[in-house]
């Protein structure tokens, strides 16, 4: 991603697919285009998609990320498939950067 928006959403009255949509709606405004990919802390994902790890929101791929504090959604724009594993594997082991 070389552009990317941080939201927080700590309501617990909301679903994980909710927020995200939430997010996504306020980065296309911000941006002009929806985002594709968006990292949350492991925690978020339990209950929701769990240890597959991937979920989908109306076309937003949710990504477990373990440097995104928990309530915390990092979304944005992967420009294609390497990209997003390069930066997954960035994102879930922070302390392996080069």
């Amino acid at each position: 991603m070389k552009i990317g928006l941080l939201w927080f959403d700590d309501d617990p009255r909301r679903q994980l697919e909710e927020k995200v949509l939430r997010a996504a709606r306020h980065y296309e405004r911000k941006y002009g285009r929806p985002p594709n990919l968006c990292f949350v802390h492991p925690s978020t994902l339990n209950g929701n998609g769990g240890k597959r790890g991937r979920l989908r929101a109306n076309g937003v791929e949710i990504r477990p990320g373990r440097s995104i504090l928990p309530d915390h959604f990092w979304l944005g724009v992967a420009e294609d498939q390497s990209h997003i594993s390069n930066l997954t594997s960035r994102i879930s082991n922070p302390k392996s950067r080069p």
